[in-house]
Protein backbone atom coordinates (compact mmCIF):
# COMPACT_ATOMS: atom_id res chain seq x y z
CA UNK A 1 0.00 0.00 0.00
CA UNK A 2 1.67 3.44 -0.89
CA UNK A 3 1.20 6.45 1.29
CA UNK A 4 -0.58 9.23 0.28
CA UNK A 5 1.60 12.15 -0.72
CA UNK A 6 -0.48 14.16 1.40
CA UNK A 7 0.87 12.46 4.82
CA UNK A 8 4.27 14.04 4.27
CA UNK A 9 2.93 17.95 3.83
CA UNK A 10 3.33 20.03 6.87
CA UNK A 11 1.67 23.44 6.22
CA UNK A 12 2.97 24.58 9.46
CA UNK A 13 6.00 22.48 9.36
CA UNK A 14 9.15 25.88 9.36
CA UNK A 15 12.02 27.25 11.21
CA UNK A 16 10.09 28.46 14.79
CA UNK A 17 6.73 27.45 16.28
CA UNK A 18 3.77 25.43 14.73
CA UNK A 19 1.36 28.52 15.62
CA UNK A 20 1.03 32.21 15.00
CA UNK A 21 0.63 33.78 18.60
CA UNK A 22 4.11 34.51 18.26
CA UNK A 23 7.08 33.96 16.26
CA UNK A 24 10.55 31.57 17.67
CA UNK A 25 13.20 33.75 19.10
CA UNK A 26 16.63 32.31 21.02
CA UNK A 27 16.25 33.42 24.15
CA UNK A 28 20.18 34.61 24.06
CA UNK A 29 20.08 36.19 21.18
CA UNK A 30 16.98 38.77 21.69
CA UNK A 31 17.95 42.78 21.51
CA UNK A 32 19.22 43.09 25.19
CA UNK A 33 16.18 44.24 27.33
CA UNK A 34 16.38 46.94 30.24
CA UNK A 35 13.96 47.40 32.93
CA UNK A 36 12.95 50.91 34.51
CA UNK A 37 15.03 50.86 37.71
CA UNK A 38 18.12 49.75 35.04
CA UNK A 39 19.20 46.74 36.90
CA UNK A 40 19.78 43.38 35.69
CA UNK A 41 17.33 41.14 37.42
CA UNK A 42 13.49 42.38 37.90
CA UNK A 43 12.30 40.50 40.91
CA UNK A 44 8.67 39.80 40.59
CA UNK A 45 7.39 39.40 43.73
CA UNK A 46 3.64 37.36 42.92
CA UNK A 47 1.27 36.68 46.18
CA UNK A 48 -1.65 34.85 45.50
CA UNK A 49 -4.57 36.04 47.30
CA UNK A 50 -7.38 33.49 47.07
CA UNK A 51 -10.65 32.50 48.47
CA UNK A 52 -11.88 28.62 48.11
CA UNK A 53 -15.29 28.34 48.43
CA UNK A 54 -16.02 25.20 51.04
CA UNK A 55 -17.79 23.11 48.38
CA UNK A 56 -15.54 22.41 45.84
CA UNK A 57 -16.48 22.19 42.05
CA UNK A 58 -14.21 19.70 39.78
CA UNK A 59 -15.81 21.28 36.55
CA UNK A 60 -13.23 21.42 34.37
CA UNK A 61 -11.00 20.52 37.41
CA UNK A 62 -10.18 20.72 41.04
CA UNK A 63 -8.17 23.80 41.76
CA UNK A 64 -4.55 23.31 43.63
CA UNK A 65 -5.13 23.60 47.25
CA UNK A 66 -8.86 22.93 47.38
CA UNK A 67 -10.63 21.49 49.69
CA UNK A 68 -10.09 17.85 50.01
CA UNK A 69 -11.70 16.03 52.41
CA UNK A 70 -15.84 15.59 53.30
CA UNK A 71 -18.06 18.37 53.37
CA UNK A 72 -17.81 20.58 55.51
CA UNK A 73 -13.57 20.59 55.12
CA UNK A 74 -12.93 23.11 58.01
CA UNK A 75 -9.66 21.86 58.23
CA UNK A 76 -8.73 23.50 55.02
CA UNK A 77 -11.16 25.78 54.72
CA UNK A 78 -9.64 27.34 57.44
CA UNK A 79 -5.86 26.86 57.04
CA UNK A 80 -6.92 28.72 53.75
CA UNK A 81 -8.45 32.10 55.36
CA UNK A 82 -5.39 31.62 57.97
CA UNK A 83 -3.54 33.23 54.91
CA UNK A 84 -5.96 36.01 54.16
CA UNK A 85 -6.25 36.83 57.92
CA UNK A 86 -2.63 36.72 59.33
CA UNK A 87 0.23 35.70 56.83
CA UNK A 88 -1.01 38.07 54.16
CA UNK A 89 -0.12 40.82 56.74
CA UNK A 90 3.19 39.28 57.59
CA UNK A 91 3.83 39.34 53.90
CA UNK A 92 2.87 42.55 53.59
CA UNK A 93 5.14 43.85 56.59
CA UNK A 94 8.42 42.01 54.91
CA UNK A 95 7.94 43.66 51.58
CA UNK A 96 7.01 47.12 53.33
CA UNK A 97 10.57 46.51 55.08
CA UNK A 98 12.35 46.69 52.01
CA UNK A 99 10.46 48.93 50.31
CA UNK A 100 9.27 46.13 47.57
CA UNK A 101 5.82 46.29 45.65
CA UNK A 102 4.77 43.16 44.77
CA UNK A 103 1.64 41.95 42.15
CA UNK A 104 -1.26 40.25 43.94
CA UNK A 105 -2.99 37.24 42.46
CA UNK A 106 -6.45 38.26 43.43
CA UNK A 107 -9.87 36.33 43.39
CA UNK A 108 -12.62 38.85 42.24
CA UNK A 109 -14.27 37.18 45.77
CA UNK A 110 -11.69 38.35 47.80
CA UNK A 111 -12.84 41.98 46.76
CA UNK A 112 -16.01 40.81 47.09
CA UNK A 113 -15.80 39.80 50.87
CA UNK A 114 -12.51 41.88 51.77
CA UNK A 115 -12.53 45.20 50.41
CA UNK A 116 -10.25 46.12 53.08
CA UNK A 117 -7.60 43.85 51.91
CA UNK A 118 -7.84 45.54 48.54
CA UNK A 119 -7.51 49.27 50.10
CA UNK A 120 -5.29 47.88 51.83
CA UNK A 121 -2.63 46.90 49.03
CA UNK A 122 -3.65 49.86 46.67
CA UNK A 123 -2.29 51.90 49.66
CA UNK A 124 1.16 50.11 49.67
CA UNK A 125 1.45 50.44 46.07
CA UNK A 126 1.11 47.04 45.41
CA UNK A 127 -0.52 46.08 41.62
CA UNK A 128 -3.70 44.05 42.00
CA UNK A 129 -3.77 41.20 39.01
CA UNK A 130 -7.21 39.52 38.06
CA UNK A 131 -6.90 36.00 39.19
CA UNK A 132 -10.27 34.47 37.82
CA UNK A 133 -13.51 34.84 40.26
CA UNK A 134 -12.98 32.02 43.49
CA UNK A 135 -10.95 29.38 43.00
CA UNK A 136 -13.79 27.01 41.82
CA UNK A 137 -13.31 29.51 38.77
CA UNK A 138 -11.24 27.05 36.81
CA UNK A 139 -11.01 27.67 33.27
CA UNK A 140 -9.74 24.74 30.36
CA UNK A 141 -11.44 23.47 27.19
CA UNK A 142 -14.87 22.18 27.56
CA UNK A 143 -15.92 25.44 29.68
CA UNK A 144 -18.02 27.21 27.61
CA UNK A 145 -16.59 30.33 25.49
CA UNK A 146 -19.66 32.28 26.33
CA UNK A 147 -19.07 31.11 30.25
CA UNK A 148 -15.14 31.89 30.23
CA UNK A 149 -15.92 35.44 28.56
CA UNK A 150 -18.41 35.56 31.54
CA UNK A 151 -16.33 34.47 33.93
CA UNK A 152 -13.48 37.36 33.04
CA UNK A 153 -15.73 40.08 32.88
CA UNK A 154 -17.15 39.48 36.43
CA UNK A 155 -13.63 39.10 37.75
CA UNK A 156 -12.44 42.51 36.55
CA UNK A 157 -16.04 43.91 36.77
CA UNK A 158 -16.08 43.48 40.52
CA UNK A 159 -12.63 44.24 41.09
CA UNK A 160 -12.52 47.40 39.16
CA UNK A 161 -15.85 48.33 41.29
CA UNK A 162 -14.08 47.59 44.38
CA UNK A 163 -10.88 49.37 43.91
CA UNK A 164 -12.13 51.87 41.33
CA UNK A 165 -9.72 50.79 39.13
CA UNK A 166 -9.66 48.02 36.43
CA UNK A 167 -7.12 45.15 36.29
CA UNK A 168 -4.51 45.00 33.29
CA UNK A 169 -3.15 41.81 34.07
CA UNK A 170 -4.21 38.19 33.86
CA UNK A 171 -3.02 34.80 35.79
CA UNK A 172 -5.44 31.95 35.55
CA UNK A 173 -6.31 29.22 38.32
CA UNK A 174 -3.12 27.00 38.08
CA UNK A 175 -1.86 28.52 34.86
CA UNK A 176 -4.51 26.55 33.04
CA UNK A 177 -6.24 28.19 29.58
CA UNK A 178 -8.50 27.13 27.09
CA UNK A 179 -7.94 27.56 23.44
CA UNK A 180 -10.14 30.49 23.65
CA UNK A 181 -8.49 32.41 26.66
CA UNK A 182 -5.61 34.83 24.86
CA UNK A 183 -7.94 36.55 22.80
CA UNK A 184 -11.20 36.35 25.62
CA UNK A 185 -8.46 38.40 27.22
CA UNK A 186 -7.42 40.73 24.49
CA UNK A 187 -11.11 41.11 24.08
CA UNK A 188 -11.58 42.55 28.04
CA UNK A 189 -8.79 44.78 27.25
CA UNK A 190 -6.17 43.04 29.34
CA UNK A 191 -2.71 43.75 28.49
CA UNK A 192 -1.16 40.66 29.88
CA UNK A 193 -1.32 37.25 31.21
CA UNK A 194 0.90 35.20 32.91
CA UNK A 195 -0.05 32.20 32.57
CA UNK A 196 2.35 30.50 30.17
CA UNK A 197 5.66 29.64 31.63
CA UNK A 198 7.83 28.82 28.64
CA UNK A 199 10.62 31.50 28.62
CA UNK A 200 11.90 33.63 30.67
CA UNK A 201 11.54 37.31 29.58
CA UNK A 202 8.00 38.91 28.68
CA UNK A 203 7.09 38.55 24.61
CA UNK A 204 4.41 39.45 22.79
CA UNK A 205 1.23 37.13 21.60
CA UNK A 206 -1.09 37.78 19.28
CA UNK A 207 -4.75 36.66 19.67
CA UNK A 208 -7.17 37.22 16.96
CA UNK A 209 -8.59 40.02 19.06
CA UNK A 210 -5.16 42.10 18.92
CA UNK A 211 -1.75 41.68 20.96
CA UNK A 212 -1.75 40.98 24.40
CA UNK A 213 2.05 40.48 26.18
CA UNK A 214 2.90 37.25 27.85
CA UNK A 215 4.73 37.82 31.39
CA UNK A 216 6.03 34.14 32.68
CA UNK A 217 6.19 33.45 36.06
CA UNK A 218 7.24 29.70 36.37
CA UNK A 219 5.68 27.70 38.66
CA UNK A 220 8.72 26.13 39.46
CA UNK A 221 9.81 28.66 41.12
CA UNK A 222 6.63 28.50 43.83
CA UNK A 223 6.64 28.25 47.13
CA UNK A 224 3.22 25.61 46.32
CA UNK A 225 5.62 23.60 44.14
CA UNK A 226 9.09 23.43 45.76
CA UNK A 227 7.28 23.73 49.82
CA UNK A 228 4.04 21.72 49.58
CA UNK A 229 4.60 19.46 46.46
CA UNK A 230 8.02 18.87 46.62
CA UNK A 231 8.56 18.80 50.28
CA UNK A 232 11.61 21.07 50.36
CA UNK A 233 12.02 23.67 53.77
CA UNK A 234 11.71 27.29 53.95
CA UNK A 235 15.11 27.95 53.97
CA UNK A 236 15.99 25.59 50.95
CA UNK A 237 13.09 27.65 48.68
CA UNK A 238 14.90 30.57 49.80
CA UNK A 239 18.01 29.07 49.15
CA UNK A 240 16.81 28.09 45.47
CA UNK A 241 15.74 31.33 45.02
CA UNK A 242 18.83 32.79 45.65
CA UNK A 243 20.56 30.38 43.21
CA UNK A 244 18.32 31.42 40.52
CA UNK A 245 18.88 35.01 40.82
CA UNK A 246 22.73 34.08 41.06
CA UNK A 247 22.54 32.65 37.74
CA UNK A 248 19.81 35.36 36.15
CA UNK A 249 22.34 38.06 37.31
CA UNK A 250 25.32 36.53 35.17
CA UNK A 251 23.29 35.91 32.20
CA UNK A 252 22.07 39.35 32.67
CA UNK A 253 25.42 40.67 32.24
CA UNK A 254 26.06 38.94 28.81
CA UNK A 255 22.66 39.31 27.46
CA UNK A 256 20.52 41.92 28.92
CA UNK A 257 18.16 41.97 31.63
CA UNK A 258 16.23 39.04 33.37
CA UNK A 259 13.29 38.61 35.22
CA UNK A 260 12.96 36.24 38.95
CA UNK A 261 9.52 35.47 39.98
CA UNK A 262 8.92 34.69 43.19
CA UNK A 263 5.08 33.29 43.48
CA UNK A 264 3.93 32.59 46.90
CA UNK A 265 1.36 31.94 49.01
CA UNK A 266 0.01 33.55 52.80
CA UNK A 267 -1.33 29.76 53.58
CA UNK A 268 2.32 28.45 52.87
CA UNK A 269 5.08 31.25 52.96
CA UNK A 270 2.56 33.02 56.05
CA UNK A 271 3.40 30.63 58.73
CA UNK A 272 5.28 31.52 61.30
CA UNK A 273 8.43 29.32 60.70
CA UNK A 274 8.47 30.07 57.26
CA UNK A 275 7.95 33.52 57.11
CA UNK A 276 11.88 34.24 58.51
CA UNK A 277 12.88 32.19 55.26
CA UNK A 278 10.92 35.08 53.23
CA UNK A 279 11.82 37.57 55.18
CA UNK A 280 15.51 36.78 54.75
CA UNK A 281 15.10 36.49 50.74
CA UNK A 282 13.59 39.62 50.32
CA UNK A 283 16.43 41.40 52.35
CA UNK A 284 19.21 39.31 50.52
CA UNK A 285 17.73 40.32 47.19
CA UNK A 286 17.33 44.01 48.72
CA UNK A 287 20.75 44.19 49.24
CA UNK A 288 21.99 42.99 45.62
CA UNK A 289 22.74 46.03 43.70
CA UNK A 290 21.74 44.27 40.39
CA UNK A 291 18.52 43.74 40.97
CA UNK A 292 15.37 45.58 42.32
CA UNK A 293 11.89 44.67 42.86
CA UNK A 294 9.52 45.39 39.89
CA UNK A 295 5.48 44.65 39.56
CA UNK A 296 4.04 42.07 36.36
CA UNK A 297 3.16 45.48 34.56
CA UNK A 298 6.20 47.13 35.01
CA UNK A 299 8.15 44.07 33.03
CA UNK A 300 5.18 43.76 30.56
CA UNK A 301 5.58 47.41 29.81
CA UNK A 302 9.86 47.03 29.44
CA UNK A 303 9.18 44.64 26.92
Amino acid sequence: MTLDPSYLEYPLRRHGMDHDFYPWSNLFERPPIAWPSGAGVAVAVVVSLEWFPILPTDAPFRAPGHMVTPYPDYRHYTAREYGTRVGLYRMLDALDRVGARASFATNAAIADRYPGILADLRAAGHEIVAHATDMNGTIATGLAEADERALIATALDTIARVTGERPTGWMSIARSQSFHTPRLLAEAGLRYMADWVNDELPYGFETGAGPIVSVPVNHELSDRQIITVQQHCADSYAEQMLDAFALLRSEAGRFGGRMLPLHVTPYILGLPYRIGAFERLLGALSEQPDAAFHTLGEIADAR
